[in-house]
């Protein structure tokens, strides 16, 4: 039998699942804030995943992604350990922000110090208190506010480690990255703490698409960590593989139509938009600045000159990713035999 697992000063038995609260900062009127996480602690022995979401308070496709996994019956069988915390920034979750009260980015926050700024409090017992008793992370976020990602993994693939990891996942592109100075993923690199992030879909909006490939994703990598018994063999998908990406931006203000979709490829020079105003009737054309796929782009047509209108992802590989995208509308793919039969959010 497993050794019990300690965190906050709790004891968790192997084969047992607990919730356990951590303390934040409480509001102005006192009330008591709280950060659930959810420890189900296999009976045998195995790797520690921890998997968060809602680091931005507003992207919240990892929620869901995180409350179907825990409802699997699979878990009861997991080897390992997993930490899975639904919400990480419960302020701005509560108040639909991507920041926290202190107009702090909590992913800008990292490693943080127990005594600093509210952000920095918050980024210290995270990484404290989960990442540091975990071996691997998968950290979940979705663009920005009236923005939206296409299924999408970021990591160092020089970390051999996470290039294995984020090849399994199977999404359809894999956007090689260094961490930025203050997030999670380069905090935990200096505890050595591997992280990758999944990225897709919108803030404060549910995809679908985006959730299942996210469980299936998450799926994928827990069967090849060896925390799950794997269900019936198929073939991997290979991913995209971006080792760069660039904004387009607007070259005047005005009324954007978009004339290109998520997972579109683009050749330089390609029409990809219009920007039009009230007061003219004439046009300026949005070219692509670069060949690759759109991996992100704008959702709302009100648009300020110098605004980011559409992110491509520098490759020419149009076939791989042209069995991507038809995988992604293949229902059986994204129903893995591990899942509860949801219903489908639209």
């Amino acid at each position: 039998m497993r050794k019990e697992f300690k965190i906050n000063n709790e004891l968790i038995k192997a084969g047992e699942s607990k919730v356990v609260y951590f303390s934040l900062p409480a509001l102005h009127s006192n009330s008591t804030i709280t950060m659930p996480v959810h420890i189900v602690h296999g009976k045998k022995e195995g790797p520690v995943l921890f998997i968060s979401a809602a680091i931005h308070g507003d992207e919240i496709n990892g929620v869901e992604i995180i409350r179907r996994l825990l409802s699997m019956d699979t878990m009861k069988r997991m080897r390992g350990t997993l930490l899975a915390v639904p919400v990480v920034n419960i302020y701005g979750f509560n108040s639909h922000s991507r920041y926290l009260p202190d107009r702090r980015d909590l992913n800008r926050s990292f490693p943080g110090v127990g005594s600093g700024s509210m952000a920095g409090r918050l980024a210290n017992i995270f990484l404290t208190e989960v990442v540091s008793r975990s071996d691997i992370g998968i950290d979940i976020h979705t663009a920005s506010i009236h923005r939206d990602n296409l299924p999408q993994v970021r990591a160092d693939l020089n970390d051999d480690k996470l290039n294995i990891m984020s090849k399994v996942f199977e999404s359809p592109v894999i956007l090689h990255s260094a961490p930025p100075l203050g997030s999670l993923r380069a905090a935990a690199n200096q505890i050595n703490v591997p992280v990758m992030v999944y990225e897709s879909g919108e803030a404060l909006r549910f995809d679908e698409l985006s959730i299942r490939v996210g469980v299936r994703g998450i799926l994928n990598v827990m069967n090849n960590l060896g925390m799950l018994t794997k269900s019936t063999q198929r073939k991997q998908k290979s991913s995209v593989i971006l080792h760069s990406s660039t904004w387009v931006r607007a070259s005047t203000s005005g009324i954007l139509r978009a004339t290109v979709s998520l997972g579109d490829m683009v050749k330089k020079g390609d029409l990809i938009g219009y920007i039009s105003n009230p007061a003219s009737k004439t046009d300026t054309i949005v070219e692509a600045t670069s060949s690759g796929i759109i991996i992100g782009r704008t959702n709302i047509p009100l648009i300020y000159e110098g605004e980011a209108l559409f992110h491509i992802g520098k490759s020419h590989q149009t076939k791989l990713l042209e069995e991507h995208m038809d995988a992604l509308n293949n229902d059986s793919l994204l129903n893995p035999p591990e899942l509860v039969e949801e219903p489908v959010i639209v």
